[in-house]
């Protein structure tokens, strides 16, 4: 699914160069959950942006799919970036004056689908985040762990190859946090590759695998051996 090889990024800002990644190198299966942890200037962000096809890197080589991300062009890139990757951010990105079903549709109006199948595609996304009673509500009458369950059902609707989730619950309350890590563990149990990017240990455990990042390089890549487990009331099992 992903292989990264040697991957650094230096940006240049007026003659001061950065160093924000440096030889990072792994891999990423399909169906895993793989959580990139680490505190603020870590790099877990700039990586996020590279694998995620918002940055190119400065050295290194991505794979994505067997296909060699480096040589496409801009265009190339952005038809990837919408057909194989959802994004799910801490600050939601919704549209405040469209409905919760505008907002989860949007994906699907880059490409041509017929307008029964959007429907369709729409309300099934809505239905895996349980939040299709919501459908026609404008986004500013949902609570924050609503908001964020919308945002998770705009990254689902395109079935895209992965989903990247960059500090999901920074945004929200404990128990609206736990609801949310529940969703994406029951994704990734029907077979979703999710990558989850957050400084907080807790939420990193709700992953399978945690890659540590200090200083713009990964320190550490092992698996959980204590996962953490949420239920349907935002409590937390084992």
């Amino acid at each position: 699914m992903i292989t990264a090889k040697n991957l650094s990024k230096i940006y240049d800002n007026e003659g001061v160069k950065t160093q924000a990644l440096a030889d990072a190198s792994f891999s990423i299966e399909k169906g895993e959950f793989v959580a990139i942890m680490g505190p603020s200037g870590s790099g877990k962000s700039t990586l996020m942006q590279i694998l995620g096809l918002l940055d190119r890197p400065t050295g290194g080589t991505y794979f994505l799919k067997d296909k060699d991300v480096s040589k496409m062009t801009d265009d190339e890139l952005a038809q990837m970036r919408n057909s194989e990757i959802g994004f799910v951010f801490q600050a939601f990105n919704l549209l405040p004056r469209t409905t919760v079903f505008e907002n989860v549709e949007l994906p699907l109006l880059y490409d041509e689908h017929p307008i029964k199948d959007t429907k369709e595609r729409v309300m099934e996304a809505l239905r895996a985040v349980n939040l299709e009673h919501r459908a026609f509500y404008y986004s500013n009458q949902l609570s924050g762990g609503e908001k964020q369950r919308a945002a998770i059902a705009r990254a689902l609707v395109n079935d895209p190859a992965i989903i990247f989730a960059d500090e999901p619950t920074g945004n929200l309350d404990s128990k609206s946090g736990l609801q949310v890590m529940l969703i994406l563990q029951a994704l990734n149990e029907s077979g979703a590759t999710i990558i989850l990017v957050t400084h907080e240990t807790d939420t990193a455990e709700h992953a399978k695998r945690i890659i540590r990042m200090l200083d713009g390089r990964i320190v550490s890549d092992e698996l959980v051996a204590n996962r953490q487990f949420a239920n349907s009331k935002g409590e937390l099992t084992k």
